[in-house]
């Protein structure tokens, strides 16, 4: 999950256990970026765990929710052009990556089994870390 809005940009998967950090790009998208290249969108496969930390007070009000949350990206209903990365909270209750608030910190749980995508995501992680 990478929203279109940031197609202009560097991107690469996310890997397992990597921590990530919410940023707003120039375009004005909200979308993750690694701590060592914080010009490289991260796509984050759907239906992938992850652990936000540093939720703010807000969200936490808003989507009943604490500061650190077990989430599942999901895609919203949307039409062309639109926002439609989100997390699911364990509560249910889903908001887009554009509410949440900049610097919260994702670690990657868990993402798709290997027959469904992850060797591709580790052979790629493997050539940048080369």
């Amino acid at each position: 999950m990478c929203d279109y809005s940031l197609e202009l940009y560097r991107s690469r998967p996310a890997v397992e256990g990597e921590q990530y950090t919410l940023r707003r790009f120039p375009s004005g998208t909200m979308g993750f970026t690694a701590a060592r290249d914080c010009e490289t969108a991260v796509c984050l496969p759907a239906d992938a765990h992850l652990r936000l930390e540093g939720i703010g007070e807000a969200i936490r009000q808003a989507y009943v929710v604490n500061s650190t949350e077990e989430v599942v990206t999901t895609r919203m209903d949307g039409t062309a052009f639109s926002h439609r990365d989100a997390v699911r909270f364990a509560n249910g209750r889903e908001v887009l990556l554009q509410g949440l608030n900049a610097g919260t910190v994702a670690t990657l749980i868990e993402a798709l089994p290997e027959a469904e995508g992850l060797s591709e995501v580790r052979a790629q992680r493997e050539l940048v870390d080369a």
